[in-house]
């Protein structure tokens, strides 16, 4: 936990803020006395006539404009942290994920076409499906749900994509005064009668607009500020769709089928539908909440619940059923959405993440939404899992990862961990109020919703940010507690002074409320987002204006990054197409494929100890003749076609014989079959003579297996000359070469091991160089002598 005196300069801003909030607030209370004195304000001309109040209709309508004018703050203060915190752009690996799967849609793809060589594409959370190669090709697409980038497309085709996150935090902010004004709790009045708690929206919109984690996550360009306001907008306007049945069934108005109570319930099941396209697991939160919103409004007693014994029934008026069904009817957007995109990903209706995971990551398994032996990758969240998870994914690891997100979460809504005491009095306040126990409710089930998955999610600014979604509901049970501490100590001390103390009271208490978050901000949650700032280079990974500075006009730019690729690559590129760099052969052979243009490499580099990134753009030169003997890296082919019993992963073997440092790892998963498929650029290979290079160590055995249009060709049987102790050295052997045939349209190697040993069991994941430990069998890389150019 960082916390301190400020030093960046927006704290130091914040924490002026917080002073003035403060001094406001505290000459408001010197003030209000003398206007308490000097008795009530006569009516206005005409009230007395009218017999109505205006100040309820005069009260609402400075209330909208006060929550208007918070969300342009809201909005401006999203707006300044993507150019002070993020620095121009998305950051991390998830972000510039989204960023690409926007891009995409908004060029009409929901998976594109995947062009050979395809490991100038292929990597990290991008998913290929070969069942949809009918159509003409096989395809990739980023494995994300597609409901957030959906909406960011807009921003691309727009050409201002980073405008939606701000305008995502104006919205959010009106959202949760809706939110509030629908559920606020009312407190006992001394005539026995209920009247309101004063300014709830208000100030819920207010800890909206000063949220840090909020201007975070309405800024950086993940999907968590759009599933908050869609969670937040199905619960008002449930709540809304309830309330104009019931005032329909008292006042007996005849209502049509597009009546306000089926129009609000429509835009709930909208908001429910996004939801699910979305964050699936944070829909199950709010499919859970609902019954909370519902049950109290068809209690006894109730409008909605039908005449009471002795009342004259009331007249037809929109039922539940018709309002169940208007939602139903609202949520077939967001799940179309979400079936298409699976569909477009995988070939089938079946998960785009599982689907990535299972060729990409290990053991198999591993990325399951629930609980048991084998969960947690270990090439994704190694560490992670290593450490946590030794023993499986049972009860204590799940409380474990729970109680870490709590603990983070502490920070998230106020700005500081002491702050979220008021959340928690505001939910005791709701729970006792039949009306608002589902904003108690709410939080309590995101957490049980996300339970299930094994990592944590959390990391500096982003907070914990599984528990993102329901922030919205957190700022009005803050809100709750603070203004009802605030009028019960005002009514308590100022009583006899009458209302219009009151009233002075609560709003300096709004004031003072303004100034916790802020002096959280200074003092704690800002250290969070500067350590989000400065993390990995401190820049996005990859900057189309400094592409445009170095004078690259058209051609290819190579990125060294996954960030830098989903950030830079244009499944419809125009003059400049950016792939990845893999510093081997598949490097001229995407240069080939594309017309040999102009090519570049755009470094991204990181010092070693620290700080600013340095960028720079240099030509990469390829002879116009191709090489009589080419090599492909085995990393270069990661992730892999297929898996079974058996996960690959690219690894370092800095000081070894691994050509490159680096080398595709093969870990077998269990007694039994362990093979794994990876793909070669048939283009190139066709009339070439390849020839596998092997990394062994300890007893690692095992089989190269060369496939051609599915057939097996040859085989390369791999042995260790002697075992090997224990942190003995690897050994590479090159396999004699074998030739592929002229007319083969599909060639891939199958590396299949022998050696039952599952290390992953014992947390080792095969890390080599000196010292390592266990049996390693890996694709080193792959030697290509003749073959085609492109051209041929």
């Amino acid at each position: 936990m960082r916390a301190g005196l400020p030093r960046d300069l927006a704290q130091w801003i914040a924490l002026a803020l917080a002073v003035a909030a403060l001094l406001t607030g505290a000459w408001l209370l010197r003030r209000s006395p003398a206007t308490a004195r000097a008795g009530p304000a006569p009516p206005r001309p005409g009230a007395a006539r009218s017999g109505r109040d205006p100040a309820p209709r005069s009260g609402a309508a400075l209330g909208a404009a006060i929550a208007a004018t918070l969300s342009v703050v809201a909005a401006l203060l999203s707006a300044a942290y993507v150019a002070v915190y993020l620095r121009g752009g998305p950051r991390i690996i998830d972000a510039t994920s989204y960023w690409l799967e926007a891009r995409a849609m908004a060029a009409g793809y929901l998976a594109w076409p995947l062009d050979e060589p395809a490991a100038s594409v292929l990597g990290r959370f991008l998913v290929r499906s070969d069942a949809m190669a009918g159509r003409g090709a096989a395809e990739v697409a980023v494995l994300f749900p597609p409901g957030y980038p959906a909406l960011l497309a807009l921003g691309f085709l727009a050409g201002a994509p980073l405008a939606v996150g701000p305008a995502l935090a104006a919205a959010l902010a009106i959202a949760t005064y809706d939110l509030a004004a629908r559920f606020a709790p009312e407190g006992p009045a001394p005539s026995g009668s209920a009247a309101p708690i004063r300014f709830v929206p208000l100030v819920a919109a207010l800890f909206s607009a000063l949220c840090a984690a909020l201007r975070y996550h309405t800024a950086d360009t993940m999907s968590h500020g759009l599933a908050a306001l869609c969670f937040t907008v199905a619960l008002a306007s449930a709540r809304r769709a309830l309330d104009e049945a019931r005032a329909a069934a008292s006042t007996g108005a005849a209502t049509g089928p597009l009546g306000p109570a089926v129009r609000a319930a429509a835009l709930a099941g909208l908001a429910a539908g996004w939801l699910a396209a979305t964050r699936p697991p944070s829909a199950l939160a709010l499919a859970a909440t609902l019954p909370f919103v519902i049950l109290p409004a068809i209690a006894p007693g109730s409008a909605a619940a039908g005449p009471r014994e002795g009342d004259p029934p009331p007249r037809p008026s929109p039922r539940l059923a018709r309002l169940a069904a208007a939602m139903a009817m609202g949520a077939l957007p967001g799940l179309a959405l979400l079936a298409a995109h699976q569909r477009a990903a995988t070939g089938a209706f079946a998960s785009s993440q599982a689907a990535y995971y299972v060729v990409s990551d290990g053991p198999p398994g591993c990325f399951r939404y629930g609980f048991g032996a084998g969960v947690g990758c270990l090439g994704e969240h190694g560490d992670f899992v290593r450490h946590n998870l030794s023993e499986g994914y049972g009860f204590l690891a799940a409380a474990g990862t729970t109680l870490r997100r709590l603990k983070l979460h502490l920070v998230d809504a106020l700005n500081a961990e002491p702050l979220a005491l008021l959340v928690l009095a505001g939910a005791v306040i709701a729970w006792r109020r039949p009306r608002s126990r589902a904003l108690a409710i709410a939080p309590l089930l995101q957490v049980a919703a996300y339970a299930p998955f094994y990592f944590d999610g959390n990391y500096p600014g982003g907070g914990a940010r599984f528990f993102a979604d329901v922030l919205p509901v957190e700022h009005v049970l803050a809100a709750m507690a603070a203004l009802a501490l605030a009028e019960r100590a005002a009514t308590a001390a100022h009583a006899e002074r009458g209302p219009a103390r009151r009233r002075g009271a609560l709003l300096a208490a709004a004031l003072l409320a303004a100034a916790l978050p802020l002096a959280g901000f200074a003092f704690r949650a800002g250290f969070d987002h500067a350590a989000l700032r400065d993390r990995e280079g401190g820049l996005p990974m990859f900057d189309p204006g400094a592409v445009a500075r170095a004078g690259v006009s058209r051609g290819l730019v190579f990125v060294d990054t996954d960030h830098g690729f989903n950030l830079g690559f244009d499944p419809a590129p125009e003059d400049v197409a950016v792939l990845r760099y893999r510093g081997d052969a598949i490097d001229r052979m995407a240069w080939e494929a594309r017309g040999r243009p102009p090519a570049y490499r755009y470094r991204f580099a990181i010092p070693d100890g620290g700080g600013l990134a340095s960028v720079s753009i240099t030509p990469l030169v390829f002879d116009a003749e191709p090489p009589g003997e080419a090599r492909i890296e085995g990393e270069s082919l990661w992730p892999p076609r297929d898996q079974r019993g058996a996960f690959a992963l690219p690894e370092h073997a800095g000081g070894t014989c691994a050509s490159g440092g680096r080398l595709l790892a093969v870990h077998a998963a269990g007694r039994g079959e362990a093979v794994v498929r990876v793909g070669l650029p048939a283009p190139w290979l066709r009339g070439a003579r390849i020839s596998p290079r092997v990394a062994l160590s300890g007893d690692g055995a095992g089989e190269v297996r060369l496939l051609v249009d599915g057939a097996l060709l040859h085989v390369w049987r791999v042995e260790p000359a002697a075992p090997s102790p224990p942190g003995a050295p690897l050994a590479c052997a090159e396999l004699p070469p074998y030739p592929i045939p002229e007319g083969a349209v599909g060639i891939e190697l199958s590396l299949a091991r022998e050696d039952a040993a599952a290390t992953w069991e014992t947390g080792e994941t095969g890390q080599t160089g000196q010292g390592q430990t266990g049996a390693l069998f890996a694709l080193d890389a792959l030697s290509v002598v003749g073959g085609n150019s492109v051209d041929r």
